[in-house]
């Protein structure tokens, strides 16, 4: 399959500025040419994308697969086909694996579990320092001839701001993209849940503010002092977005985005004690959920991610601080995208950009558009179409998500990747 078209679907394409209806037409993986039907141009294969959106494939700059190493969570075989049904075309894997991904060897086990996955675009970030342990430095720059996209840190501590600045320091003078989530783990200390209302109501162990926006605001200052170029990954509340506008203001190469799970959910949604809203950060408050949704209408948060953390059961049971954080999330982006349209938080072309092209310009890749010439990642969604979230329509191997059994708005079904089909209906 050489050729391929997609007809009468509405295309959407922020890059190019392009809202219209239309064919979008692929050669030897890469798009030939969007609206108008090349002369002479015979299609192997037809996409009829009628009453659908097209636009580029998904991009995530925060997934975890939990391989290698917690295969019980979930695999690149499960995950990637999860991925591949919600849209997404490319995914940047956090440090945080079994082994930690800190040398040339793990980052190419990597790739080879991509490959084997028949999902190529697996993108890892590389640990900025061994083990994640927060003392001595990795081996970046091997790492990055590796294949590593940036650097990052996860959601572990590093143990001195001496050794955050050496690693910056080091990172700018490569030129090297860190993404940074910001967390203090003392002032967190080991908490579940936002210093608020609930948590004060129900005895939980609380998380403050203060947790992010002075880890945020340290990071800020050395990124001024050496230089480096930052992406503050998964904010969570007003003061962070107040910091991050006040740094661009400054002329900073800064960067940010929000996982869309906070766009939707605060901790008044929370069921007590009911290990799916565990998250990191923490849901916050009202007020802070719709300062992350100007931030990002307005631009100063730039990207949305999925956060995917697939689990077992097992990590979700017990009392609620001792179950693991985190939310299967990348079957649900579409449809939130969808009801943040529908609320009026931002348009349909501006959430796509926030999936699409403005993650590729933070990772500086040639991707999130359907520009002719750029290689063929698109995603088809029926915009109508209503599905419930159950075992008959969930692909990841993790369940652990707020929205299990509810009806949501929204399904992708086509995905192409390099010109590569690699999602259809059943």
């Amino acid at each position: 399959m050489n050729k391929i078209q997609i007809t009468g679907g509405r295309l959407v394409d922020p890059t190019n500025g392009i809202d219209r209806t239309g064919g979008v037409y692929i050669a030897d993986g890469k798009i030939l040419s969007v609206a108008a039907r090349p002369d002479g141009f015979d299609a192997d294969f037809t996409l009829d994308a009628a009453g659908q959106i097209v636009c580029p494939g998904f991009i995530d700059l925060s997934a975890r697969l939990r391989e290698p190493g917690q295969s019980r969570k979930g695999t690149f075989k499960s995950e990637t086909r999860a991925a591949a049904s919600a849209g997404f075309t490319t995914l940047c894997l956090q440090p945080d694996t079994v082994p930690v991904i800190d040398t040339p060897a793990v980052a190419e086990l990597v790739r080879e579990l991509a490959e084997k996955a028949g999902y190529p675009q697996i993108h890892p970030i590389a640990a900025l320092t061994q083990k994640l342990d927060g003392t001595e430095l990795s081996s970046m720059l091997s790492l990055q001839r590796a294949g590593c996209i940036a650097v990052g840190h996860a959601n572990r501590p590093v143990k001195n701001l001496l050794i955050l600045r050496r690693a910056m320091e080091y990172a700018a003078s490569h030129d090297l993209l860190l993404m940074f989530r910001p967390n203090d783990f003392w002032l967190g200390n080991n908490g579940c849940a936002h210093e608020g209302v609930l948590a004060t109501r129900y005895g939980l162990p609380s998380i403050p503010e203060a947790a992010e926006t002075i880890a945020l605001a340290q990071c800020l200052e050395l990124a001024e002092l050496t230089g480096c170029r930052v992406h503050f990954g998964q904010l969570s509340c007003k003061r962070s977005v107040l910091k991050i506008r006040q740094a661009r203001n400054d002329g900073l190469r800064v960067t940010a985005d929000v996982a869309m799970h906070q766009l939707h959910l605060t901790e008044n949604d929370m069921i007590p004690f009911d290990s799916a809203y565990h998250v990191l950060p923490p849901l916050r408050t009202e007020a802070d959920r719709q300062y992350l949704r100007t931030g990002l209408a307005a631009g100063t948060i730039d990207a949305i991610v999925s956060d995917h953390q697939p689990h077992d059961l097992d990590a979700k049971l017990g009392a609620f601080p001792e179950t693991e954080p985190g939310i299967s999330a990348l079957e649900t982006v579409l449809p939130l995208l969808l009801k943040l349209a529908d609320d009026g938080a931002l348009t349909l072309s501006e959430g796509i950009a926030a999936l699409t092209s403005k993650p590729a310009q933070i990772l500086g890749l040639g991707r999130g558009a359907l520009t002719p010439g750029l290689q063929a990642d698109v995603c088809i969604f029926d915009p109508a179409s209503v599905w419930t979230i159950d075992e008959a329509n969930w692909k990841s191997q993790g369940v652990n998500t707020p929205f299990w059994g509810q009806t949501m708005k929204g399904r992708v079904t086509h995905t192409l990747q390099a010109g590569r089909l690699i999602h259809s209906p059943a």
